[in-house]
């Protein structure tokens, strides 16, 4: 191969990886799906555009899933005046006495939805494990995903910025 065929081949070769490398760095958006809480409410990822939202799948079964509860309240009362809510998303074998004892028990400050089919599970990437959270921009975006309790500090700190963005 000539000298400048292989250069202009390189080129291409690095442009392509530089914008690959764009296009993965870029937050993905949250899949377009429909919630209903345990009292009846029904809306959907559309709606929640211009907060910033965590979406949390979680189980009464799972001790992780409820040792990290007061963390999420703490936080949906923290940060709720500025526009965050939290959407704690019951997994599909949860059964949904469980969770309504659940969440009259703890008093939880946050939507709790049941994903009776696992529709919704699936919407987000077919999660099955628990805790999985995402939490979302005012964009829709989802800005990072979490596989367990999250750090609350770097937590707290993403959600600060996140709710400083413009929608």
């Amino acid at each position: 191969m000539k000298k400048s065929l292989r250069f202009a081949f390189g080129g291409l070769c690095l442009a392509l990886a530089a914008a690959a490398a764009f296009l993965l760095s870029q937050p993905a958006q949250a899949p377009d799906t429909r919630f209903a809480t345990l009292g009846g409410e029904q809306f959907g990822t559309a709606d929640l555009r211009g907060k910033v939202v965590l979406v949390n799948f979680w189980a009464t079964s799972c001790t992780t899933c409820v040792a990290e509860m007061p963390m999420l309240s703490a936080t949906q009362n923290k940060f709720a005046s500025r526009g965050y809510d939290t959407i704690a998303v019951a997994m599909q074998y949860d059964h949904p006495n469980h969770v309504a004892t659940f969440v009259q028990q703890r008093a939880l400050p946050f939507k709790v939805v049941l994903d009776t089919d696992g529709a919704i599970a699936r919407a987000f990437g077919q999660v099955r494990v628990t805790p999985t959270s995402m939490l979302i921009d005012k964009r829709g975006r989802i800005l990072k995903t979490y596989l367990g309790e999250p750090k609350v500090e770097e937590f707290h700190a993403l959600v600060d910025q996140a709710l400083n963005e413009p929608s």
